[in-house]
């Protein structure tokens, strides 16, 4: 039997988990399989540099974090060697991260996860990451708007040309 210190380290610590869990926006389970040193290192340097956290923790005290949380529903997907990814700012950032690093790495797998609070399988989140950066987004909506705007802008001056010849 574990002794009481013991309990009471693994009890803070799924406390701990279970405040940044409840502040996260997007929660990722990945199976690690097979990577090595070298790209495990660039892949948590990705991770950080998209003010997100890449963490090797037990199962059980994922699970019990999450569960504390009242998720349950990732509990099936915490079997094996899990990696946790989770971030407060942005989800679609550490979401195309991973996704480019699996497509990259045959032997590394998206599980599932949590996103704005949504359960979502990999599939969901796959599709999530293929979409455009906000930024891309948004240029791609001015530029839009900006044509629209500029054909709305010659056809008023074709107007105006129109009436002082007929005047």
């Amino acid at each position: 039997m574990a002794s009481e210190t013991i309990l009471k380290q693994k009890e803070a610590q799924v406390n701990e988990l279970a405040e940044k869990f409840k502040e996260a926006k997007v929660i990722l389970l990945t199976d690690y399989r097979g990577i090595n040193v070298a790209d495990d290192t660039k892949l948590r340097t990705d991770i950080r540099n998209a003010n997100a956290q890449y963490k090797i923790i037990k199962n059980n005290i994922v699970k019990r974090a999450l569960n504390a949380n009242g998720e349950n529903g990732l509990d099936d997907l915490l079997e094996g060697p899990t990696a946790v990814i989770f971030g407060n700012e942005d989800y679609l950032e550490p979401s195309k991260i991973i996704y480019n690093f699996t497509k990259a790495n045959d032997f590394y797998k998206i599980k599932g996860g949590i996103i704005d609070g949504k359960v979502m399988t990999a599939e969901e989140i796959i599709t999530l990451a293929k979409l455009p950066s906000k930024e891309t987004l948004l240029s791609m909506l001015a530029g839009g708007l900006l044509g629209t705007i500029s054909k709305f802008a010659v056809a008023l001056d074709q107007v105006r040309l129109q009436k002082e010849a007929q005047a």
